[in-house]
């Protein structure tokens, strides 16, 4: 049969926090890194502004409408994109401070 003390628990906990702290400090910067910034992303706006322009050339409303809230919504999903990643960033690292302090604690 296994014992554990204190120590040994606290420090299996410590542990763990700081392999999920820095797996979610990487998940964070890997998702700024790559989705906020996609290509796929700029090229659907860059088509939707070359629609809308068209749109106003030959005074079609509907598609600049359309257009106007296809551009509206990929800002949405970028800033989205963008307040994930720095969420997943800044938990690491709360992960990271609870760690050392149950390590210093005890």
């Amino acid at each position: 049969m296994l014992s554990y003390t204190i120590q040994d628990i606290v420090f299996i906990v410590a542990a763990s926090l700081i392999m999920l702290g820095v797996i979610a400090i990487g998940a964070g910067i890997a998702l700024l890194i790559t989705r906020a910034s996609g290509r796929v992303v700029h090229t659907i706006a860059d088509q939707a502004a070359r629609l809308a322009q068209k749109g106003i050339a030959d005074e079609i409303s509907g598609l600049v409408g359309n257009a106007s809230s296809l551009i509206e919504a990929l800002t949405q999903l970028i800033r989205t994109n963008a307040g994930i990643g720095i969420f997943l960033v800044l938990f690491g690292f709360v992960m990271l401070v609870a760690a050392f302090l149950m390590v210093t604690m005890f």
